[in-house]
């Protein structure tokens, strides 16, 4: 799955490792690695939240802005992501190849929310038609060892749940309306994100999925399912990348595992952003 090459050596201790259920890294199959989520941390957005795990570091900025809604949906407003893969991240991320790829992350991700409904659209509409929040996510992969996807939105439903939008009054009636922000910062609003599911990623190495591959078991994957999860376990999401092919048994084994690491992932982001920025996980 990934184009990071290894020896039969290290192809063959990786295999040998998933097959006893004690990975290189000391891990069992089910081991979901420690992550750090800091939330809150870039001052000129309207939120933000990083991720670290292991070698793997994402930034996510938030910024709601006002804008025209979609013509198809002239009672809501949107969110639109944006994925920049630094070429300093991975060598993988050189040329057109980080381009693509951050263009594939962004649509996974607008795809996710989308089918699962999780943001509440029609409060961010503001005159219907006419003006709406446009909330924009900026996400930045600084740094790459694996697990982009489950990281980015791990970081993505921080930096959400970090966002404070400018409460504002509409003035006027008919085509006379205005909006007036208030001038307070401290006049906000919240977006609410129970409902924000995450990604949880599980590759297939021999008959044995495991969970949140590392780069190097990533290499050594014939296919990877990443899974939409949201708080209460429920499937919101199911994509495959790579040719290989499993049971529907292992399927069935694969997608309730990922259902009861994405409940855990999501309790603890709750915990982050309900205690002290510098909580490590």
């Amino acid at each position: 799955m990934a184009d990071r090459i290894l020896s039969d050596f290290e192809i063959s201790y990786i295999k040998q490792g998933v097959l006893a259920d004690m990975r290189s890294d000391g891990r069992s199959c089910r081991d979901y690695r420690s992550f750090e989520l800091r939330s809150g941390i870039v001052s000129n957005t309207s939120g933000s939240a990083e991720i670290k795990l292991e070698r793997t570091n994402i930034l996510v900025g938030v910024k709601a802005e006002i804008g025209q809604p979609n013509p198809l949906n002239p009672n809501k407003g949107r969110i639109e992501f944006f994925v920049d893969c630094s070429a300093l991240a991975s060598p993988k991320f050189e040329g057109r190849r980080g381009e693509d790829l951050g263009r594939n992350l962004a649509h996974r991700l607008s795809d996710l929310y989308e089918n699962s409904n999780c943001i509440d659209l029609e409060s961010l509409s503001i005159i219907p038609g006419q003006d709406c929040w446009i909330i924009y996510v900026d996400a930045l992969v600084l740094e790459y060892s694996g697990g982009v996807l489950d990281c980015l939105s791990i970081a993505v439903k921080g930096a959400l749940a970090n966002t404070k939008i400018p409460k504002l009054t509409v003035i006027g009636e008919g085509e006379e309306q205005e909006i007036e922000i208030s001038d307070n910062p401290f006049d906000s609003t919240s977006i609410d994100t129970n409902n924000v599911p995450v990604f949880v990623s599980l590759s297939l190495i021999g008959n044995q999925f495991i969970v949140d591959a590392s780069h190097e078991e990533e290499a050594c994957s014939l296919c990877q399912l990443s899974v939409g999860v949201n708080h209460k376990g429920s499937i919101c999401s199911i994509l495959k990348e790579g040719a290989g092919s499993f049971k529907h048994r292992q399927y069935n084994e694969a997608i309730s595992l990922a259902s009861e690491i994405g409940v855990s992932v999501i309790e603890k982001i709750t915990l982050t952003n309900n205690t002290a920025p510098e909580k490590m996980l």
